[in-house]
């Protein structure tokens, strides 16, 4: 599902937004560690595809005005993939997925127009770190 639907909903709206001479496609990632997770397949490795899938168009894309980003939580959120058994101290640690809002509205605003192949952590985001140090390459 990760694949085909990040597939196909990419072939259908990058023609209009060439077209249109700008756009933004923003991609919802996940940490390393998850994607190599016992017990995460396919979910995990659907999301290394969703990574490397986005650096490739973002450079295939640049200078077109379509800009192609990753953004991450920054750890575990509070999501229907955490299970019912999961311990109460684990469950206080969980990230809301409101913090995701910020960095997205921020990456498909104009500001963020120069900013392609980056991968957000949405709690560094909000913590007040921006994209253009190296280490936001995605």
């Amino acid at each position: 599902m990760n694949v085909d639907g990040f597939f196909l909903v990419t072939k259908a709206v990058v023609p209009r937004m060439l077209a249109a001479g700008h756009g933004r496609i923003i991609n919802v990632s996940i940490n390393e560690a998850t994607m190599q997770r016992g017990g995460f397949i396919p979910y995990g490795p659907s999301r290394a595809f969703t990574d490397a899938m986005t650096r490739a168009m973002a450079a295939e894309l640049e200078g077109t005005g379509v800009t192609v980003n990753l953004l991450a939580p920054g750890g575990p959120a509070a999501t229907r993939m955490i299970t019912a058994d999961a311990s109460p101290g684990f469950r206080a640690k969980l990230i809301a997925p409101e913090v995701m809002g910020p960095p997205a509205v921020w990456l498909a605003s104009d500001e963020a127009a120069a900013v392609t192949g980056r991968k957000l952590v949405a709690v560094d985001f909000i913590a007040g770190e921006r994209p253009g140090a190296a280490s936001d390459t995605a």
